[in-house]
Protein backbone atom coordinates (compact mmCIF):
# COMPACT_ATOMS: atom_id res chain seq x y z
CA UNK A 1 0.00 0.00 0.00
CA UNK A 2 0.94 3.48 -0.98
CA UNK A 3 0.91 6.76 0.96
CA UNK A 4 0.62 9.52 -0.62
CA UNK A 5 -0.37 13.78 0.16
CA UNK A 6 -2.39 15.91 -2.21
CA UNK A 7 -3.29 19.38 -1.56
CA UNK A 8 -6.73 20.16 -2.67
CA UNK A 9 -7.24 24.39 -3.53
CA UNK A 10 -10.53 26.27 -4.99
CA UNK A 11 -11.30 29.15 -5.94
CA UNK A 12 -14.06 29.60 -7.66
CA UNK A 13 -17.63 29.12 -7.57
CA UNK A 14 -18.71 26.77 -3.87
CA UNK A 15 -15.24 26.45 -3.55
CA UNK A 16 -16.39 24.36 -0.09
CA UNK A 17 -18.71 21.77 -2.52
CA UNK A 18 -15.67 21.80 -4.91
CA UNK A 19 -13.27 20.43 -1.92
CA UNK A 20 -15.67 17.85 -0.91
CA UNK A 21 -16.43 16.85 -4.59
CA UNK A 22 -12.63 16.33 -4.51
CA UNK A 23 -12.02 14.38 -1.44
CA UNK A 24 -14.73 12.35 -2.22
CA UNK A 25 -13.91 11.31 -5.47
CA UNK A 26 -10.67 10.49 -4.23
CA UNK A 27 -11.95 8.23 -1.61
CA UNK A 28 -14.69 6.54 -3.64
CA UNK A 29 -11.91 5.38 -6.07
CA UNK A 30 -12.05 1.59 -6.05
CA UNK A 31 -8.14 1.83 -5.78
CA UNK A 32 -7.44 4.25 -2.99
CA UNK A 33 -9.17 5.92 0.73
CA UNK A 34 -8.81 9.18 2.05
CA UNK A 35 -7.35 8.18 5.53
CA UNK A 36 -6.69 11.39 6.63
CA UNK A 37 -7.36 15.28 6.43
CA UNK A 38 -6.73 18.60 7.32
CA UNK A 39 -9.21 21.69 8.21
CA UNK A 40 -9.61 23.69 5.57
CA UNK A 41 -7.42 27.19 5.17
CA UNK A 42 -8.04 30.27 3.55
CA UNK A 43 -5.49 31.81 1.35
CA UNK A 44 -4.70 34.88 -1.17
CA UNK A 45 -3.70 33.20 -4.85
CA UNK A 46 0.04 32.97 -5.23
CA UNK A 47 1.61 33.99 -8.79
CA UNK A 48 -1.77 35.20 -10.72
CA UNK A 49 -2.89 37.80 -7.86
CA UNK A 50 -5.56 38.77 -9.48
CA UNK A 51 -8.25 36.44 -8.50
CA UNK A 52 -10.45 35.48 -5.35
CA UNK A 53 -8.73 33.63 -2.48
CA UNK A 54 -8.90 30.03 -2.60
CA UNK A 55 -10.02 27.32 -0.01
CA UNK A 56 -6.49 24.92 0.62
CA UNK A 57 -6.58 21.18 2.18
CA UNK A 58 -4.71 18.22 2.24
CA UNK A 59 -5.48 14.65 2.42
CA UNK A 60 -3.55 11.56 2.67
CA UNK A 61 -4.35 8.98 0.59
CA UNK A 62 -3.62 5.09 0.51
CA UNK A 63 -3.40 3.81 -2.50
CA UNK A 64 -2.58 0.49 -4.84
CA UNK A 65 -2.35 3.18 -7.24
CA UNK A 66 1.17 4.06 -8.87
CA UNK A 67 1.99 7.20 -9.13
CA UNK A 68 0.90 8.46 -12.98
CA UNK A 69 -2.29 5.92 -11.96
CA UNK A 70 -2.83 8.96 -9.29
CA UNK A 71 -1.79 11.61 -11.34
CA UNK A 72 -4.18 10.48 -13.72
CA UNK A 73 -6.73 10.02 -11.15
CA UNK A 74 -6.15 13.33 -10.00
CA UNK A 75 -6.70 15.13 -13.41
CA UNK A 76 -9.73 13.28 -14.18
CA UNK A 77 -11.70 14.33 -10.83
CA UNK A 78 -10.64 17.85 -11.59
CA UNK A 79 -11.50 17.77 -15.39
CA UNK A 80 -15.31 15.99 -13.77
CA UNK A 81 -15.27 19.01 -11.20
CA UNK A 82 -15.06 21.82 -13.93
CA UNK A 83 -11.33 22.81 -13.98
CA UNK A 84 -10.47 24.73 -17.28
CA UNK A 85 -6.48 25.44 -17.95
CA UNK A 86 -6.64 28.70 -18.87
CA UNK A 87 -3.54 30.99 -16.95
CA UNK A 88 -1.32 29.06 -15.15
CA UNK A 89 -1.56 29.64 -11.26
CA UNK A 90 -5.15 30.88 -12.78
CA UNK A 91 -8.70 30.74 -10.93
CA UNK A 92 -10.15 27.13 -10.69
CA UNK A 93 -13.28 25.29 -9.37
CA UNK A 94 -10.82 22.58 -8.20
CA UNK A 95 -6.80 22.06 -8.32
CA UNK A 96 -5.11 18.78 -7.08
CA UNK A 97 -1.43 18.62 -6.65
CA UNK A 98 0.18 15.48 -5.73
CA UNK A 99 2.79 16.69 -2.60
CA UNK A 100 4.35 13.37 -1.63
CA UNK A 101 4.13 9.72 -2.76
CA UNK A 102 5.38 7.49 -0.11
CA UNK A 103 9.05 8.91 -0.13
CA UNK A 104 9.96 8.56 -3.97
CA UNK A 105 11.86 11.15 -5.73
CA UNK A 106 9.88 11.44 -8.95
CA UNK A 107 11.31 13.61 -12.15
CA UNK A 108 9.35 12.90 -14.80
CA UNK A 109 8.26 15.01 -17.30
CA UNK A 110 4.16 14.78 -16.47
CA UNK A 111 5.20 14.71 -12.68
CA UNK A 112 7.39 15.88 -9.69
CA UNK A 113 7.75 14.34 -6.40
CA UNK A 114 8.06 15.63 -3.73
CA UNK A 115 6.36 18.80 -5.77
CA UNK A 116 8.85 21.51 -6.52
CA UNK A 117 7.13 24.48 -5.24
CA UNK A 118 5.50 23.14 -1.77
CA UNK A 119 8.57 24.44 0.35
CA UNK A 120 8.17 27.84 -0.63
CA UNK A 121 3.91 27.60 0.04
CA UNK A 122 2.55 27.83 3.20
CA UNK A 123 -0.80 26.89 2.28
CA UNK A 124 0.66 23.71 1.30
CA UNK A 125 2.50 23.12 4.17
CA UNK A 126 0.39 24.44 6.99
CA UNK A 127 -2.49 21.49 6.22
CA UNK A 128 0.34 19.12 6.05
CA UNK A 129 1.85 19.41 8.83
CA UNK A 130 -1.48 19.35 11.00
CA UNK A 131 -2.35 15.71 9.28
CA UNK A 132 1.50 14.70 9.85
CA UNK A 133 3.45 17.60 11.92
CA UNK A 134 6.84 15.01 11.91
CA UNK A 135 7.05 14.19 8.10
CA UNK A 136 10.39 15.22 6.14
CA UNK A 137 11.42 15.85 3.34
CA UNK A 138 12.46 12.54 1.64
CA UNK A 139 15.26 14.26 -0.71
CA UNK A 140 16.84 16.49 1.84
CA UNK A 141 15.48 14.88 5.45
CA UNK A 142 14.77 18.02 6.44
CA UNK A 143 11.73 18.09 8.81
CA UNK A 144 9.09 20.56 7.01
CA UNK A 145 7.96 22.12 9.68
CA UNK A 146 11.60 23.45 9.57
CA UNK A 147 10.81 24.77 5.92
CA UNK A 148 7.14 26.91 6.86
CA UNK A 149 7.70 30.46 5.12
CA UNK A 150 5.43 33.23 6.15
CA UNK A 151 2.17 31.50 6.92
CA UNK A 152 0.20 34.79 8.22
CA UNK A 153 -1.70 34.90 4.85
CA UNK A 154 -3.15 31.54 5.99
CA UNK A 155 -6.17 31.55 8.17
CA UNK A 156 -8.05 28.81 9.21
CA UNK A 157 -11.55 28.73 7.54
CA UNK A 158 -13.35 25.71 9.12
CA UNK A 159 -11.90 22.92 11.69
CA UNK A 160 -11.81 19.50 10.30
CA UNK A 161 -11.68 16.68 12.52
CA UNK A 162 -12.18 13.65 10.80
CA UNK A 163 -12.95 12.40 6.72
CA UNK A 164 -16.21 11.90 7.66
CA UNK A 165 -17.05 15.66 7.95
CA UNK A 166 -15.86 16.01 3.52
CA UNK A 167 -17.66 13.23 2.87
Amino acid sequence: MNTAYISIGSNIGDRLHHLKEAVRALHAHERAEVTEVSSIYETAPVGYTDQADFLNLVVCVKTLLDPYELLAACQHIENDLGRVREIRWGPRTVDLDILLYNNDNIEAENLLVPHPRMGERAFVLVPLLEITPTIEHPVTGIPFAKEVPDDTGVVLWKKVTGVEQLL
